[in-house]
């Protein structure tokens, strides 16, 4: 039985768990399941033998997030859709969600990206560039050479860099164009919707099947406006914007009939809109304010 001691321990370390499983799941759900079987493992755990505890529950998490992942490849790959993850969104400053270890990179962008490497790529990449873990222990957690690691780590490096470039824009600048993105999308305004987006931005959407959604990506400011333009032009006067923190990023969740439709994220370079993320999802929506 785990005394109290143990129990500080692990809530100690438990923002840490849950942000390792969230970036190698996707989903808050699954993310709290996987804490939970850590620490049901935790309270059986013989800590005389153990060196480190953050090391043996670290392993532990991962190990049970790489099965999980595994488990759910059939699932992801019969999803209608894009499957984009479930959005961690703050409405204020502080939430359980930004004391949960979130300073390294979990943007919808960059999940986007996690998404398209295997799950040993994925688990090796998380590990060495978000996690700082030795090629060691990612070996002993995988069970594979070291050398086969940084092979792992090499080729999941290439592919996030190829199409997860980091752009440096102040939060500032994010917040502000983003508001005026918002008052524009707000009020149906297509010509300054165009003005904030770059000549070849890209829509994703997430409707998983549940609720209407578009199965392939959108290309141009045009094309990107219009479908702002169309809600607002469906549901005159009945759409609403509110601002929020979308993955540790400035985003926006949209009202219709002052009920939540969508949780959006967006990247910006260069002072323009270059991406859009929306997660229409209702499953993925459960944990975001319903009503405005």
């Amino acid at each position: 039985m785990a005394t109290l001691d143990d129990e500080h321990i692990f809530l100690a370390l438990r923002p840490r768990l849950f942000s390792i499983a969230y970036r190698m799941l996707g989903t808050r759900c699954d993310a709290d399941d996987v804490v939970q079987e850590a620490w049901i493992r935790w309270q059986g755990a013989d800590r005389a033998a153990l060196q480190s505890a953050e090391a043996w529950l670290v392993t532990v998490t991962t190990r049970l997030a790489l099965d999980r992942l595994r488990s759910h490849k059939a699932d992801r790959e019969a999803y209608i859709g894009w499957w984009l993850p479930e959005p961690l969104v703050e409405l204020d400053e502080r939430t359980p969600e930004s004391t949960a270890e979130m300073a390294s990179d979990v943007s919808v962008a960059f999940m986007w990206v996690l998404e398209r490497l295997a799950p040993e790529e994925r688990a090796a990449f998380l590990m060495r560039q978000v996690f700082d873990r030795d090629y060691s222990e990612i070996a002993a957690l995988l069970g594979k050479s070291e050398a086969a690691c940084r092979q792992l780590v090499h080729r999941a490096q290439a592919r996030v860099q190829q199409e997860h470039p980091r752009f440096g824009v102040a939060r500032d600048t994010h917040q502000e164009l983003l508001a005026t993105f918002m008052a524009a999308a707000a009020s149906g305004d297509v010509a300054a919707m165009k003005s904030l987006m770059s000549d070849d931005v890209q829509l994703v959407a997430d409707g998983g099947g549940k609720v209407p959604s578009f199965l392939h990506k959108l290309y141009g400011a045009g094309r990107v406006a219009g479908v702002f333009w169309s809600l607002e032009h469906k549901f005159p006067s009945r759409v609403a914007y509110r601002a929020a923190r979308v993955n540790g990023e400035a985003g926006l969740l949209r009202y219709v009939d002052g009920r939540l439709e969508s949780a959006q994220a967006f990247i910006i370079d260069a002072g323009k809109i270059v991406a859009v993320f929306v997660m229409r999802n209702p499953d993925k929506l459960a944990g975001v304010q319903q009503t405005i």
